[in-house]
């Protein structure tokens, strides 16, 4: 049952609910909510980030500009909606897109502009580091920037006296405390999950490697201390309240969660920290993360190892292109449909091109496309060329083009689960989507099912986001019983009666992906032809 009006005004001014925030790469939003989950309300800051000196950055200006607008709104609307003045809550955390790298110096000033996940200028540093460590360490980890800096021979490098993520700098900011949640820590360097601490072990290695530069640091003196999900990380300062709310009418001395990252994150927003279940975000880009049994028997490039806000080993693969092209399809048919003199709303331009391809051919009849609009790790490609080619025997109707458009769009991410699923034998009892790709009813979920071979579901509660995530994560904090663990309470006490859409992977639809995705590999030349020779 959901909260009346005078109950949510009533736990508004008693400083009741709790608040999570989340700087994503283009938003930043702000949520409240109540004891049982129910978002309240919500304020939000758009950003983008700066290409400087080859370097995609945001200014900490920015930042904090954004963090106190987005607050600021959030004010705003809770004062227009239920006439109370927001002045304090029962807990709150931070989180923010993950990796990157942020170096401040022994006065705390900043070394170096922020150096963003979206960065690929760490190729070598991450190369030699997987080596060393025999681990993969992808480039946009904080480790492969600040080796890369070492690499570099950057001026900047033995000033350094602490580094941190986005989140870890503004936990950091808004309570005096240099800590960090174990899922954000993951994409900073490699953690041991018996400890749920950075691997001490190639911290010495690191240390090794560097030792001949004679650095006035190790690299244990430089890292954040990692938190697990419900632990102690301090409460909002004086300086940070008026950080975050410079009219000063919200109050110091809130509880802080552990700062998170937006897979961590992710993961709290739809009910996946449990062992063998999954999450599979579907949008510009594509992500999808399983809580694993076991440590990986390989090490494998296309397969980030990072973990859960409670320090579990998440198996994750990360794709740079997923619905681009399909948009770019759909808004094509939608212009030529109008050409004719039909008139196509976007929502019905969208449910026609989905629904047109359960009509085809389970392999899409050999049509075949690529939705490269970036460069993509996953298959080996630094740039992109979106494309598609048949045979002059291919069956190219609408039904086949609209279903090879879709299974391009998770094709990348079929070749990274795969190696999860078909290489290193990962069991999934479940996985939950969310994202642009599943808003037509069924059509997305019965795609990502016949990828993965394993059951999709949808829940309502999905399109929260990152930040409701966040505030789930606050709210174990304060609202957690003694020895109730995250997955518990998300289980019981957030998600209880949630369950979703749940769709099991149909067999006709499991084969021809399969045999899709083998045409998809071999054509691969083309698109490397492709970005070659269209400039």
């Amino acid at each position: 049952m959901g909260y009346t009006f005078d109950e949510i005004k009533s736990a508004l001014a008693a400083g009741e609910t709790v608040l999570g925030m989340e700087l994503g790469s283009t938003r930043i939003k702000a949520v409240l909510i109540m004891k049982n989950g129910e978002t309240i309300i919500s304020g939000s800051y758009d950003w983008e980030n700066q290409l400087l000196g080859n370097i995609w950055t945001y200014s900490l200006e920015d930042v904090w500009k954004g963090v106190q607008t987005s607050f600021a709104d959030l004010k705003k609307a809770v004062s227009e909606k239920y006439g109370v003045k927001l002045e304090k809550v029962a807990a709150m955390g931070f989180s923010a897109m993950m990796h990157g790298y942020l170096a401040f110096d022994k006065a705390g000033e900043l070394l170096v502009p922020f150096r963003t996940w979206r960065n690929t200028i760490t190729g070598e540093a991450a190369e030699k580091l997987t080596a060393l460590f025999n681990y993969n360490i992808p480039q946009r980890w904080s480790i492969a920037h600040l080796y890369q800096a070492i690499l570099n021979g950057e001026e900047h490098v033995p000033q350094v006296a602490f580094f941190t993520t986005l989140a870890g700098y503004l936990h950091w900011k808004l309570t005096g405390k240099k800590v960090i949640g174990v899922g954000d820590a993951s994409g900073m360097f490699p953690i041991d999950t018996d400890t749920c601490d950075f691997d001490q072990r190639m911290i010495d290695q690191f240390d090794s490697l560097v030792a001949e530069k004679n650095f006035p640091w190790k690299l244990r003196d430089l890292l954040p201390k990692v938190l697990v999900a419900g632990e102690d990380a301090g409460v909002l300062t004086e300086e940070g309240a008026k950080l975050l709310d410079p009219t000063g009418e919200f109050k110091a001395g809130v509880p802080v969660c552990p700062p998170e990252g937006d897979a961590g994150t992710g993961m709290a927003a739809t009910n996946s920290v449990k062992v063998r279940t999954g999450n599979v975000s579907a949008g510009t880009s594509v992500f999808a993360m399983i809580v694993l049994e076991k440590a990986l028997e390989k090490v494998h490039m296309e397969i980030d190892l990072v973990t859960t806000p409670t320090g579990k080993l998440v198996g994750m693969v990360h794709c740079n292109n997923c619905t681009s092209d399909l948009n770019a399809w759909v808004m094509m048919l939608k212009e030529y449909a109008e050409s004719v003199g039909a008139v196509v709303s976007r929502p019905q331009a969208y449910d026609a091109f989905y629904f047109k391809a359960l009509e085809a051919e389970p392999d899409c009849g050999g049509v075949m496309t690529y939705g490269y609009y970036s460069g993509e790790p996953i298959t080996g490609f630094t740039e992109g060329r979106p494309l598609m080619a048949r045979t002059p025997e291919s069956n190219f109707s609408l039904a086949n083009l609209a279903r090879s458009v879709l299974f391009s769009a998770l094709g990348a991410l079929k070749v990274g689960m795969d190696i999860l699923l078909k290489e290193e034998n990962v069991a999934i009892d479940e996985m939950f989507g969310h994202g642009g790709l599943f808003k037509t009813k069924d059509v997305g979920q019965k795609m990502m099912a016949a990828a993965i071979n394993a059951p999709v579901s949808v829940m309502e509660t999905a399109g929260e986001g990152g930040p409701w995530g966040m505030a789930l994560l606050a709210s174990y904090l304060v609202n957690k019983e003694a020895g109730e663990t995250l997955d518990d309470f998300l289980s019981e006490k957030i998600f209880a009666g949630n369950k979703g859409s749940k769709m099991d992977p149909d067999p006709v639809d499991v084969k021809g992906f399969d045999e899709f995705i083998v045409r998809y590999k071999a054509c691969l030349p083309i698109e490397a032809a492709a970005v070659e020779t269209l400039k």
